[in-house]
């Protein structure tokens, strides 16, 4: 039987489209304040949401307790609940599916000896990805529960950031098996690729800490800063300084923006820098889709900074990063192998 067939990758594929979703519904959950309503981690039966009144009443009862109901939500009925309830219930669901769907044709495939050594040993880091990234949305929700009504924002980017990375590690093993033929590389363009991809990782990072300290509701001035200034701090400045750049709600939106520019510049040179050679179809488009996915990407940025974060905005800028990433590995490998 052939190794690494079709099914093997409409396989990783399909684990890609799960992910993709999961960060979709992961977007809504934060946005809508939702990531808190489920105190409780029940790997099997939390699979289930809560039937009848009596169910209801305890799963609120419970979301009582803790610190973002207080703070936060003190105003809330039943009705309320269940409507940030099913947000968090929505995306943890489909994390246990990501899970079962690695898992049962993995074993299928091992079992059917369709995976090739190599394979088998990407597919088993893949595993652990996932696992890494369940626990690290446990770990998240926890920092919530405890003394803070949030969840840590330094939490939250890595549970985000191994989402992303998940994903891209995913989608390179499926693009291993769709192209196995091995080509010489192009190290110049290989090299400025991979800086342009470490700035995206790391504005994607910054990303995730505009959402953990709703640090978007602020400056929502475009290029200025508040009182027309290139940065501003609103309310406090920390010391010593750098702490300002990951921890002060000014300070990581303003690196935010500068970094969208070094994107925007980074992917602009890999553009005019591909000029210079022969490339084949496959890496001449997806150099041209970097460039139209940055353009879509800033401008996202820009009217989701200005609107101050409407849902739908938020989302859209949070899939154009996973776009933008996805079109980055993509030409990140076609520029390898």
């Amino acid at each position: 039987m052939k190794k690494d067939n079709k099914n093997v990758i409409y396989w990783l594929l399909t684990g890609c489209f799960l992910i993709f979703i999961m960060v979709v519904i992961g977007g809504i959950t934060r946005l809508t304040d939702s990531g808190l309503s489920i105190s409780n981690y029940r790997l099997i039966t939390g699979t289930i949401p809560p039937i009848g009144d009596q169910e209801w009443q305890e799963a609120f009862d419970l979301y009582k307790q803790h610190p973002e109901f207080n703070a936060y939500n003190n105003h809330f009925d039943i009705e309320d609940f269940k409507s940030i309830y099913f947000w968090e219930w929505l995306h943890r669901v489909i994390g246990r599916s990501i899970g079962l769907v690695f898992i049962i044709p993995f074993i299928y495939f091992l079992i059917r000896k369709q995976l090739s050594i190599s394979t088998i040993k990407k597919c088993i880091v893949l595993l652990g990805l996932g696992a890494f990234q369940g626990f690290l949305g446990w770990y998240m929700v926890k920092s919530g529960l405890v003394d803070m009504p949030d969840v840590s924002h330094y939490r939250l980017a890595a549970h985000l950031v191994t989402a992303f990375l998940t994903f891209a590690a995913t989608l390179w093993v499926a693009l291993d098996l769709k192209y196995p033929n091995i080509k010489p590389a192009n190290k110049p363009m290989r090299s400025l690729i991979i800086w342009g991809y470490i700035i995206l990782i790391i504005q994607i990072i910054y990303g995730a800490f505009i959402a953990g300290l709703k640090a978007g509701l602020l400056h929502n001035h475009w290029p200025l800063m508040n009182d027309g200034k290139f940065i501003h701090f609103t309310v406090y400045v920390l010391e010593p300084f750098y702490k300002n750049l990951i921890e002060n709600p000014s300070g990581i939106q303003f690196v935010h923006r500068i970094l969208a520019y070094i994107v925007v510049v980074f992917i602009f040179m890999i553009w005019k820098k591909s000029k210079k050679y022969s490339l084949t179809p496959l890496q001449e488009q997806g150099v041209n889709a970097l460039v139209l996915l940055v353009f879509l990407q800033f401008t996202l940025g820009v009217l989701t900074l200005i609107y101050q974060v409407p849902l739908w905005l938020g989302v859209a800028h949070q899939v154009g990063a996973f776009f933008l990433l996805t079109s980055m590995t993509f030409t990140l490998h076609r520029f390898t192998k």
